[in-house]
């Protein structure tokens, strides 16, 4: 992805990672605050909490 966030001074090209990972079978994302969240019983879960999670840290209505 190549683009100019609002906090960058610059166009930068920036690399997603993958942000879920598994621990004893059970589901978890990594946040840019690193964290990591969960456990959780799917990844599909994992995913929809995620996406809750972004919408509550950027103060908009959650996507459940």
């Amino acid at each position: 992805m190549f683009g100019k966030r609002a906090q960058d001074l610059v166009e930068t090209t920036h690399f997603r990672a993958e942000r879920f990972s598994t621990v004893n079978g059970f589901y978890f994302f990594s946040t840019r605050e690193n964290t990591l969240e969960g456990p959780f019983a799917t990844r599909e879960e994992a995913e929809r909490e995620s996406r809750a999670y972004v919408s509550r840290v950027s103060g908009r209505k959650s996507y459940r």
